[in-house]
């Protein structure tokens, strides 16, 4: 099958449906996150102008909690598709320099319990779910939703959880923001 030139995304998400915890599924490597994390999540939670998402991305290395803050926005507030721009500074520790993505919402299952997020280049990919876990038979048609976008499924890392989950900051925090000096080394 040949590549799609552009990604589809979801038309009308209702944002505040949408807040809240997202465990990640699964995901592509990503330079901004450690090769060793476990019990990725996302937290979203939508500021008094409901315009502005505030974004805590937390996961677990080494028995250490590692998290960064952003916000997200839609890119352009007159059109109805899931497309955002997340905006992140880093480092986490001293935040200095601003980096900012695509965040596509692909596929959003009605009950807003999965997800499927990408961006134009292909080049990143989550499965997202309110819960630590997933039905493989779900997980599924979400990596064949992916591969018919264009994605190469084949990056795919599913993600290690816990359970139960660690709830709110458990554990001793990465003060130093060494997980991102290891990331971004590849370790």
């Amino acid at each position: 099958m040949a590549k799609k030139d552009q990604v589809e995304v979801v038309k009308g998400v209702d944002l505040k449906r949408y807040m809240g915890r997202w465990y990640e599924i699964a995901s592509f490597p990503s330079r901004f996150q450690p090769k060793n994390g476990i019990d990725t999540r996302a937290t979203y939670t939508l500021r008094e102008d409901g315009t502005i998402v505030h974004v805590l991305n937390e996961t677990w290395s080494d028995g250490k909690r590692g998290s960064i803050e952003g916000s997200a926005y839609k890119a352009d507030p007159s059109n109805d598709e899931a497309k955002l721009k997340v905006r992140f500074w880093i480092p986490p520790f001293l935040p200095v320099l601003p980096i900012t993505g695509d965040y596509w919402i692909l596929f959003l299952d009605p009950d807003y319990h999965h997800a499927l997020i990408g961006n134009p280049t292909r080049n990143y990919l989550w499965i997202l779910c309110r819960e630590n876990h997933l039905e493989e038979e779900i997980y599924n048609q979400l990596v064949q939703k992916a591969q018919d976008e264009g994605y190469d499924v084949s990056k795919l890392n599913k993600t290690q959880h816990t359970n139960p989950p660690p709830e709110g900051d458990e554990g001793p925090n990465d003060t130093k923001g060494i997980w991102w000096f290891k990331s971004i080394l590849g370790k």
